[in-house]
C-alpha cells in the first residue's frame, strides 16, 4: 500500500497531479490543491484498491488522510464522496458537524445526501474526536535540488516578482476568455479567479479554469 509520495510535480490542474519519483515512475494522484509544476512535493496518500481499479488520493496532512479513511468506513460513503467532503468542508468542520449533529453542513459536498450524512453521524460520533490526535502539519512544496533561493539577491527577487505579476495577468486573462466561451459572465469569474490565484500557485490558465469551474 502506498501511504506517502515524494517527487517532482510534472502535471497538476487542481483535480489531479502526476508526481515523478526518483525511481522514474510517475504516480497519478487525485488532489484538490494545485501543485507547482517542476517543483518537489511531499504528500500523504490513501491508496484505494477495488476489484477493477486502484486510485491514489493525495492530502497535505496526515490528519486529512485519516479523516478521509474514517469517512470511507461509513456505509454508503465512497472514496470520491469522502474526498470531496474533506476538500469542500475541511477536517475541523467535519468533526464539529458530526459531534453536533449538523447534517446540513455535511451535505455541502457533492455526492453526500441526507441519508449518508445521517449515517456518518450515527457511525462516527464516538470515533471522530480521535482524528485530532493526528498532526495537521503539512510537509509542503520543496525547492528542486540546485535551485538558488530568490532572496539571495534583491535584483533577482524584484525581477522574478515582476515576472510573476505579468504571468498572472496573462493566466487570468486567458482563463477568463475560456470561461466566457463556456457561457460564464466576466464579472462573476474575475473575483473567483483572483481569490484562487491568491491561495494557489497557478502556472497555467487551464489550472485556473478547472478551479474556477469548481466554484461557479
Amino acid at each position: 500500500m502506498i501511504g506517502h509520495l515524494q517527487g517532482e510535480v510534472i502535471f497538476s490542474d487542481g483535480v489531479e497531479a502526476v508526481v515523478l519519483t526518483n525511481s522514474g515512475i510517475g504516480y497519478q494522484v487525485y488532489i484538490t490543491q494545485v501543485l507547482p509544476e517542476g517543483r518537489h512535493t511531499s504528500i500523504f496518500i490513501s491508496h484505494v484498491i477495488r476489484e477493477a481499479s486502484e486510485e491514489l488520493y493525495g492530502f497535505k496532512t496526515i490528519r486529512e488522510k485519516k479523516m478521509f479513511e474514517l469517512l470511507t468506513s461509513v456505509k454508503g460513503v465512497g472514496p470520491k464522496s469522502a474526498f470531496s467532503l474533506v476538500g469542500a468542508v475541511g477536517v475541523d468542520q467535519i468533526i464539529n458537524s458530526i459531534l453536533f449533529d449538523d447534517k446540513k453542513t455535511l451535505t455541502k459536498a457533492p455526492g453526500i445526501g441526507g441519508k449518508a450524512a445521517a449515517q456518518m453521524v450515527l457511525d462516527l460520533q464516538g470515533k471522530i474526536s480521535r482524528i485530532k490526535m493526528y498532526s495537521n502539519k503539512s510537509m509542503g512544496i520543496q525547492e528542486m535540488p540546485g535551485v538558488v533561493p530568490v532572496s539571495v539577491e534583491g535584483l533577482i527577487e524584484e525581477a522574478e516578482d515582476n515576472t510573476t505579476v505579468n504571468n498572472q495577468d496573462l493566466i487570468i486573462k486567458d482563463a477568463i476568455m475560456a470561461c466566457k466561451e463556456l457561457g460564464f459572465k466576466e464579472e462573476k469569474i474575475i473575483p473567483l479567479a483572483q481569490k484562487i490565484l491568491a491561495t494557489n500557485e497557478i502556472t497555467k490558465p487551464e489550472q485556473l479554469v478547472h478551479l474556477v469551474l469548481k466554484e461557479v
